[in-house]
């Protein structure tokens, strides 16, 4: 397997660059600060043109989306970060076997051997 030190550091630049991302679409949950929830958009209603108010809950569930997929990717990302410093990195979660180097190559954040992807 190829030095973690790579890894690491493609997965770090990958994580800034996610809660960059998470900041600027979203901000964090106050009740829960590990969980994010989408900017406002603001509008006056009471002055809106007609459909403003549906575009603009039309634009927060698609904030939503965004911010959930970026959540599961920095969760993805942390976790491999964490697998690296615990000595696990790069060994498929179901089965135990090495990952490819091909998938982590594409992939650093991948936990499972390719076979295995669609069982998380």
């Amino acid at each position: 397997m190829k030095n973690t030190n790579d890894y690491k550091a493609k997965l770090e630049t990958e994580l800034k660059t996610l809660e960059n991302e998470l900041k600027f679409t979203g901000k964090k949950d106050a009740t829960n600060p590990n969980d994010w929830e989408p900017k406002p958009n603001m509008i006056d209603v009471s002055e809106a043109e007609e459909g403003e108010v549906a575009e603009k809950f039309e634009t927060e569930g698609e904030n939503k989306a965004v911010l959930d997929e970026l959540e599961a990717r920095r969760k993805s990302v942390a976790d491999a970060i964490e697998r690296i410093k615990n000595g696990t990195f790069g060994k498929c979660k179901i089965c135990g076997k090495e990952i490819e180097e091909k998938r982590l190559e594409a992939n650093p954040a991948a936990d499972t051997w390719i076979e295995h992807k669609d069982r998380n």
